[in-house]
């Protein structure tokens, strides 16, 4: 089936439905998501929206600038951070105005709260700079985008797996994608392609993501001719319910919540004395798996404590209703009089595909731009968050740069007519898929997703070493000649679970290699990405950020570009 369209977009959470938003009623939109749309991982946000709004004590954007590249450690682009925290306030206003339920003061101003690396003049203490809706933050700001959406008339085709790019002429006009419920390829052609399919954090064993999180977006583009940009750079949140990885929002700890190690010691205060359990995740994460190195974990196993039984039950039950919720269900405990059992769990790509602060894709060190295609969210990399994302900067993120991207795709498609594309690419695609469901084969989807998922978070999660990536990366390819004998045995068209199994496989497997090559590249530590074998940052090899390219049957091309510095000059990070 044929669908003729001025833009379409791909991914249904924050960024893709404020782009759409942006594009204007005059505009004839469609949006593509491989879930109902409502449950985009954007509603899995739980602790806020950072903007200096200054309603409960004095703030400033720039002091909001200077604590994302400082986050980043100094590897964020600073004239896309300066537009960020400039737009933040205005992103607020404009949230409020069409509705979303935003907690209150006393005085009736939005409430705000500590957020872990948020600080005040310039890194002197702790603000309160992050807006909420109870612990539910994203899943509000998602539901009253969709309802705005609707409102606007934009067309949504919900369980549509997105296959590939259509590219004429060195111009992305459209792409192919696969109906969950029928089977059958579909073709949308139009003028300009925005991504907004999200993170990958389904790559590694244990992670917060949802499981439709698998890079579908970033992969398709990578293979297209899009580079990909900081792929070695993946954020760990600190505290994830222990084995499961469902996350405890860094909220938990903006309240008041306090980790502490088997001796029930609050040990952050050693390693970040200023900001304590308020430190960026990245540090909080390696001193957890300090404290359990040295054998501080609770009861010697791999996890520590994360204390909100102080709070009292008001605000745990009233400002933390769904992380308590969430204790008590996976974890067993009862949060007002018991700690909740955590662990660093995978949590955000602050890697993805390169573009600029217009949401046009970048395809080399040059800045020259990917005509048609366009990416905003996580999927993204503008570079706002760097090395390592501040908490409750992702949501900012999505909605800043999504609407940034919806008003440079607005003015390129007034300026172009439809773009020709081959008749053929339906049959195309058909013909791959059936290759794909008929190939004879000895092994098992699942023991391949396993090992691959294993030997991420084994050798390429929170401490990496020359030797462990490149273990990893003789895995990964191991698993990618494997994965060329992975049958598939549901020969359905009706939601055929086991092929989009296999085609999510195929995306993360071309991933996990860009973000294990990425960190061997990369020969110092920096932000999330820690090498204990160059355990210094190096600002004169590896002030730049890694550009990734594609290359069938071969090894990722690895090269540089360099990161934008206007206002802070790199600095030792100290919290």
């Amino acid at each position: 089936m044929k669908h003729h369209y001025d833009v379409i977009i791909i991914g249904a959470g924050l960024a893709g439905l404020r782009a759409a938003i942006e594009l204007g009623e005059e505009t004839k939109v469609a949006v593509i998501s491989k879930v109902f749309a409502t449950r985009s991982h954007s509603g899995a946000a739980q602790g806020g929206i950072g903007a200096a709004l200054g309603n409960e004590e004095e703030d400033s954007w720039e002091w909001h600038m200077f604590d994302t590249v400082k986050g980043s450690d100094y590897l964020g682009d600073q004239d896309s951070i300066e537009i960020m925290t400039q737009d933040a306030p205005r992103t607020i206003y404009e949230l409020e105005h069409i509705g979303v339920p935003f907690n209150r003061t006393a005085e009736g101003k939005i409430a705000q709260r500590a957020f872990g690396g948020h600080t005040s003049g310039f890194g002197k203490a702790a603000v309160k700079r992050a807006c909420f809706a109870a612990d539910r933050t994203g899943r509000v700001i998602l539901d009253t985008l969709w309802e705005k959406s609707l409102q606007r008339g934009i067309r949504f085709f919900d369980e549509f797996h997105i296959l590939s790019l259509i590219v004429q002429d060195h111009q992305c006009c459209g792409v192919t994608a696969y109906e969950i419920a029928t089977g059958e390829i579909h073709v949308f052609h139009c003028k300009a392609v925005l991504l907004a399919t999200g993170g990958a954090g389904k790559i590694f064993k244990t992670t917060s993501n949802a499981l439709a999180s698998t890079g579908d977006g970033m992969a398709v583009a990578y293979r297209a001719g899009a580079p990909l940009e900081d792929m070695e750079f993946v954020q760990f949140h600190p505290t994830g319910i222990y084995k499961l990885g469902i996350l405890i929002s860094e909220a938990a700890r903006g309240e008041g919540g306090i980790l502490r190690n088997n001796e029930g010691e609050r040990f952050m205060e050693r390693y970040a004395p200023t900001i304590k359990d308020l430190a960026p995740r990245d540090m909080v994460s390696r001193c957890i798996l300090e404290e359990i190195r040295a054998g501080r974990g609770i009861d010697g196993k791999d996890y520590v404590h994360l204390d909100l039984t102080h709070l009292g039950q008001e605000v745990n039950d009233s400002k933390l209703a769904e992380i308590t919720g969430f204790a008590r269900t996976y974890a067993g405990v009862e949060p007002n009089k018991e700690p909740i059992p955590v662990q660093p769990t995978c949590h955000y790509m602050m890697g993805g595909i390169a573009s600029n602060a217009d949401g046009q894709v970048v395809l080399d060190s040059q800045g020259s731009t990917f005509a048609g295609l366009y990416t905003a969210g996580e999927c993204a990399c503008v570079s706002v968050h760097g090395a390592n994302r501040l908490g409750c900067n992702s949501l900012l993120d999505t909605l800043v740069f999504g609407r940034r991207s919806g008003k440079e795709i607005r003015k390129f498609i007034h300026s172009i007519g439809l773009p020709p594309i081959a008749e053929d690419v339906a049959q195309q695609e058909k013909e791959k898929l059936q290759i794909l469901m008929d190939r004879p084969g000895d092994e098992n989807y699942g023991a391949v997703l396993a090992e691959m998922q294993a030997v991420m978070m084994d050798k390429v999660s929170v401490f990496r070493t020359q030797a462990s990536l490149k273990e990893a990366l003789e895995k990964i390819r191991e698993l990618q000649q494997r994965f060329t004998r992975v049958s598939v045995g549901d020969r359905g068209n009706c939601f055929n679970r086991e092929l989009l199994d296999v085609l999510e496989l195929d995306n993360m497997l071309d991933l996990a290699e860009v973000i294990a090559a990425g960190a061997l590249f990369r020969e110092e530590s920096r932000g999330a990405h820690f090498r204990e074998d160059f355990p210094t940052r190096d600002d004169n090899k590896f002030l730049v950020h890694t550009l990734a390219g594609y290359r069938p049957e071969k090894e990722p091309q690895i090269f540089t570009k360099p990161v934008t510095i206007t206002r802070f000059q790199p600095q030792e990070r100290k919290y």
